[in-house]
């Protein structure tokens, strides 16, 4: 990487062994690490600094992994968060995925195996960040990609990236069944079972926002996607 092109990554681990031997590793893999101990630490860190990516240990004194990633959503709604926790319980992963969180780890985990993780989401973030058709109209609103609103009679409502990003593939396949695994690949990254169920928190999100234009419905089509149509 030459030194313009470095990601700037917080991390956030209380386990000072693991902290240390994580951030070695992905200095070693050229990446610039910020390490905290606890998600007062964290926070504070990155209210001072510039990130592309926080890797948050869930379970933390002072403040969990959880409550520091809600408090890093009100800063930055679109910056990539990875959760790491020694917990595999389903209740934990949604909730981190509610939470706005782009991946999830469980640990112990392969070090290798978590710079392909950070490497695809950044990547995702890139892809996502390139120049597309930025403005559409569905039913009375006006939806700004590049900016992330929703305008309804000069009333602008913004969005986060990821329902912003799946409001977009619903509008390119409008009156048409989008996949839920082209979805997932696109937004994701992967379809997996815990994303899906992502997925589907961030589909109800964008119905509340669209629900003033009864004209616009999200179907659900069972087992296959989703339907965005305008009924006039």
């Amino acid at each position: 990487m030459t030194k313009s092109s470095v990601k700037n990554i917080l991390l956030v681990e209380d386990d000072s062994n693991l902290g240390m031997v994580l951030n070695e590793f992905l200095v070693m893999e050229g990446f610039s690490v910020s390490l905290a101990r606890d998600g007062e630490k964290g926070f504070e860190t990155f209210s001072n600094s510039n990130f592309d990516l926080c890797l948050l240990d869930c379970m933390m004194p002072k403040m969990d992994g959880f409550t520091l990633a809600k408090k890093i959503r009100k800063i930055n709604q679109n910056i990539p968060i990875i959760f790491l926790t020694a917990k595999s319980l389903k209740e934990d992963k949604l909730k981190g995925f509610d939470l706005g969180g782009d991946d999830y780890i469980t640990k112990p985990f392969d070090e290798d195996e978590l710079v392909r993780r950070i490497n695809a989401v950044l990547k995702r973030v890139t892809i996502n960040s390139e120049p597309k058709e930025q403005v559409f109209n569905v039913g009375k609103f006006v939806y700004d990609h590049a900016n992330l609103t929703l305008t309804l009679n000069g009333k602008i409502t913004r969005i986060t990236q990821k329902e912003g990003d799946v409001l977009y593939l619903l509008l390119q396949s409008k009156n048409n069944v989008l996949r839920r695994e082209d979805i997932l690949v696109n937004v994701w990254g992967e379809n997996d079972y815990f994303m899906g169920r992502s997925l589907d928190v961030f589909i109800t999100k964008l119905r509340k926002h669209l629900k003033l234009d009864t004209s616009i419905k999200i179907e659900n089509v069972h087992g296959v996607g989703f339907i965005l149509s305008e009924n006039n």
